[in-house]
């Protein structure tokens, strides 16, 4: 595994994301007050973009579909999905899974991830 050079430290403000395709590989990058972190592009309960989703308390990504939240920086599931009413029950068979990441090294002005 290698590092990939994604973007320029400035193509992400700070409390932002974005989204990348990089060796075949679909990521989500943010820019969180501790630095950037990198992840898989799609909500692990129905595969969703995160990249349309929400970041809040700038470090955690909320899904736009069924708001489950994961910590940006390990992945691990905050809350699962809760929106709208009843998806508890499909929650049943999507049990919880956290979000795969990925190591971001910040060379001077260049942000790279380790896929």
């Amino acid at each position: 595994m290698r590092f990939h050079k994604v973007c320029k430290t400035s193509d992400i403000p700070l409390g932002e994301m974005r989204p990348f395709s990089v060796a075949k590989k679909k990521i989500v990058v943010y820019h969180i007050g501790t630095g950037f972190y990198a992840s898989q592009a799609s909500c692990t309960h129905m595969f969703a973009p995160l990249a349309r989703g929400k970041i809040l308390d700038d470090c955690v990504v909320q899904c736009p579909l069924h708001r489950a939240r994961f910590d940006i920086a390990s992945g691990e599931v905050q809350a699962w999905a809760n929106f709208p009413v009843g998806i508890q029950l499909l929650n049943a068979v999507r049990g919880e899974k956290k979000l795969k990441t990925f190591a971001v090294d910040v060379r001077g002005k260049d942000v790279y991830v380790r896929l």
